[in-house]
């Protein structure tokens, strides 16, 4: 479409599909940057993988008889425990083993508490990634599907744009408590 590199610089007259997606990757890119700080660039491409991958699987059970890959809870723990090792990878790469001294608490007196607990939230993130996904995009194609049942004509595609929107906010989401959890693990704070 682009005939060389200057023509690809400056955006279209219309607004399209093109002009769409770097609307989203600039927005999504800005909440990296917003939540991680200016070192979140080098965790963008991991966190836009991660919302592409929801997004487009979310949107597949948009298209009658294509169940959405993210309904499943095999699918969203595969993506929540790869947010899982790689945010405590970088929690060990910037901290080293001084990432554990995150587990203790802030005072060492009250570490033999906060370990088990701080453990059993770390553990709880991946399931609770997955779950509250899955949860949201079922319900969603339950409720189109019902409704689409009921009536073949209009009500259908109000259902169709408000799941847009809930695959696109799903995504989000994910992408939101995964840059979150990012930050925390290489927080300076502990």
């Amino acid at each position: 479409r682009y005939r060389n590199l200057e023509s690809a610089l400056v955006p279209p007259r219309q607004f399209g599909l093109t002009a769409l997606f770097e609307f989203l990757v600039e927005k999504l890119y800005a909440l990296v940057i917003s939540i991680i700080g200016p070192h979140g660039a080098k965790h963008f491409p991991f966190l836009g993988a991660i919302f592409i991958i929801i997004f487009f699987n979310n949107l597949l059970g948009m298209i009658p008889g294509f169940p959405p890959a993210t309904s499943t809870i095999s699918t969203n723990l595969a993506m929540a425990l790869s947010v899982f090792i790689y945010y405590n990878y970088r929690g060990f790469r910037t901290h080293g083993l001084g990432y554990l001294k995150h587990f203790a608490g802030p005072i060492i007196w009250l570490a033999p508490l906060m370990v088990p607990i701080e453990l059993a939230g770390h553990i709880v993130r991946p399931v609770s990634l997955s779950l509250r996904l899955a949860g949201n995009i079922t319900g969603d194609h339950m409720v189109l599907g019902v409704f689409t049942s009921m009536t073949y004509l209009i009500i259908p595609v109000v259902f169709l744009a408000l799941g847009l929107f809930i695959c696109l906010i799903q995504a989000f989401v994910f992408t939101l408590l995964s840059s979150i959890y990012i930050a925390l693990s290489e927080s300076h704070d502990h």
